[in-house]
């Protein structure tokens, strides 16, 4: 049994804590950043903001506090969004020993920095720091629908150690020791998500649609290997597999922001109506691009996404430049 701390209450964190609780043989605790959403998950025992309809455990502890989470739990399972993380390993830096094992499950870049989850966490803490990435909709993983993802750690030790404890009949994991490339994928997919909505807003078709999944696991395994990742790691899990289910899927919240771009909605207006839920390849797609400027890798979906997304260029505009680039060898 291990003593294990989600921190972060969306859809996502509640996804995981729910199917750690259905494995059995853990001591669970929930951390919210807010105290009203705190009390009200733990008087009503659900996640009625961000993920309705499903029953809290009755021996799940809800707090706000880190004070009452981080010290004893062994595992911290970190689920806040990316623009959240720094500041609360910040919070929370002081209360970490090198005895804590810390599972990022946050899919993002950082801003100015261009530093993946797993570095922010290893800058402010003495844990050891793994990642859990792959096809996972927070809503089929609460549902308990079959669901597999990949767990990676440079110490293969933690990540084995990491795989039995998340490990169900309905949540398989694999390990892995490429974080970088583990972490890439499940970052950048979702820059490309938001441009197969795009082209699903603008009504496209499927053929552009394949192409785009295609050159887009092209331009993510690029950066990838220019920071020290696998490309086998981007033909996997985390890679093509997050890139199929987030471009393809309904439930993807980034696909979703992009159809509407496609539609011709303004993007304030988009990301107000979600209602505090995030759509992580907004933040992701201006901090890929700085991080491929740092290692001179070409990324030109996601160059263009980033004008569409940032300098209010026309969807159709960005694609008419894709389709028109110069013409070079597969």
């Amino acid at each position: 049994m291990s003593r294990i701390a989600v921190l972060g209450a969306g859809a996502w964190g509640t996804a995981l804590m729910l199917t750690l609780a259905r494995r059995g043989g853990h001591e669970l605790t929930l951390w919210a950043h807010s105290e009203d959403e705190a009390v009200t998950m733990r008087s009503t025992r659900q996640n009625k903001r961000f993920l309705p309809g499903f029953s809290l455990p009755a021996d799940l502890a809800i707090t706000s506090s880190l004070e009452e989470a981080v010290p004893s739990a062994e595992v911290l399972l970190c689920v806040v969004p990316s623009e959240h993380l720094r500041a609360t390993f910040v919070n929370a830096a002081s209360l970490i020993t090198p005895q804590h094992a810390i599972v990022s499950a946050t899919k993002g870049i950082e801003q100015g920095t261009f530093l993946r989850m797993s570095q922010v966490i290893e800058e402010l803490t003495p844990a050891k720091v793994a990642a859990l990435s792959g096809p996972s909709f927070a809503q089929e993983v609460a549902e308990a629908m079959p669901t597999v993802v990949t767990i990676a750690a440079k110490d293969h030790a933690l990540a084995k150690r990491l795989q039995e404890d998340f490990s169900s009949s309905t949540f398989r994991t694999y390990a892995n020791e490429d974080i970088v490339g583990v972490e890439l994928g499940g970052a950048l997919k979702n820059v490309i998500a938001l441009a197969a909505g795009v082209v699903a807003g603008l009504g496209l078709g499927h053929n552009v649609a394949a192409a785009l999944m295609t050159r887009g696991i092209a331009e993510i395994t690029r950066l990838a290997v220019a920071c020290g990742g696998k490309p086998e790691t981007l033909a996997g899990l985390s890679g093509l597999g997050d890139l199929v289910l987030t471009c393809t899927g309904s439930l993807s919240r980034n696909r979703t922001v992009g159809m509407e771009l496609g539609k011709g909605r303004k993007l304030p207006e988009i990301i107000a109506s979600l209602d505090g839920k995030v759509a992580e390849g907004v933040r992701s797609t201006s901090a890929a691009l700085g991080l491929a400027r740092r290692h001179g890798v070409e990324m030109p979906i996601t160059q263009q996404m980033d004008a569409v997304l940032h300098e209010g260029k026309a969807p159709m505009d960005a694609i008419h430049a894709l389709m028109t680039r110069s013409l070079r060898t597969e």
